[in-house]
C-alpha cells in the first residue's frame, strides 16, 4: 500500500486540482496520461475534485488514489442516479442542485485546473475555466493530451481565444506529456522566497 500523499497547502487548506476529461478516452494513451496526471497531482499533496465517473476521470481517480490521494466526485443532485456509480476510487462527494452551482464549485475551490479530452460536458467545463481564470481569477489552466491540445490549437486558429494587453492569457499552460506535466507541478508547487 502507497503511503497517503503529504497535503500540498494554500494558505490553511489543501490546495484543489480540477480534472475535466471525457468518459471515453481517445486512446489507451490518453488513458495512461489521466492516470499520470492524478498520480502526480495526488504525490504533490492535491486533492483531485472531479465529476467522479468513468472515462479519464477514472483514470485520473485511479492514479490519485495510487498514491493515496483524495478524490471528491462532484455531480448534479438530480442527474446521480442517471449518469450511474462513481469510480470505485471516490473518496468524497458533494451533490449541488445545477450546472452554475457545480461549476462555481469547481472554479472557486480551483488552485489548477487540467483539462483533456471528453464530450460537450467537458467542453463546456473548459470553457468556463477558461472564461473564470481570464475573468475572474488567473488560476492556472493547464490543457493536456492530444484532444485538448488540438481544442486549444484550433480555438486559437479560429481566434475564439486570443491574447491582448487587457485579457492575458499567461494562466494557460499546454502540457504535451507527463513528464512535461510533472516539471510544471513541481514548478507551481516549489514554495516561494519567504514561504517555508
Amino acid at each position: 500500500m502507497t503511503a497517503p500523499a503529504v497535503p500540498v497547502t494554500a494558505g490553511d487548506r489543501v490546495r484543489q486540482a480540477v480534472f475535466f476529461g471525457g468518459v471515453v478516452p481517445a486512446s489507451d494513451n490518453e488513458e495512461r496520461l489521466a492516470e499520470e496526471v492524478g498520480m502526480a497531482l495526488a504525490g504533490a499533496g492535491f486533492e483531485l475534485l472531479h465529476g467522479g465517473y468513468n472515462g479519464l476521470m477514472e483514470a485520473a481517480a485511479r492514479g490519485a488514489a495510487a498514491k493515496g490521494g483524495t478524490v471528491t466526485a462532484v455531480t448534479l443532485a438530480d442527474r446521480h442516479a442517471e449518469w450511474g456509480g462513481f469510480n470505485p476510487h471516490i473518496t468524497g462527494e458533494v451533490r449541488l442542485p445545477d450546472l452554475g452551482s457545480r461549476l462555481n464549485h469547481y472554479l472557486d475551490r480551483a488552485d489548477l485546473v487540467v483539462a483533456m479530452g471528453g464530450g460537450i460536458g467537458t467542453l463546456h467545463e473548459l470553457t468556463a475555466a477558461l472564461y473564470y481564470a481570464g475573468n475572474i481569477r488567473p488560476v492556472p489552466v493547464w490543457l493536456t493530451g492530444p484532444t485538448a491540445l488540438g481544442l486549444l490549437a484550433f480555438l486559437r486558429r479560429e481566434k475564439w481565444l486570443f491574447e491582448t494587453e487587457t485579457r492575458p492569457l499567461g494562466f494557460l499552460i499546454p502540457i504535451a506529456s507527463a513528464a512535461v506535466f510533472a516539471t510544471q507541478l513541481r514548478d507551481l508547487t516549489r514554495p516561494t522566497e519567504g514561504e517555508a
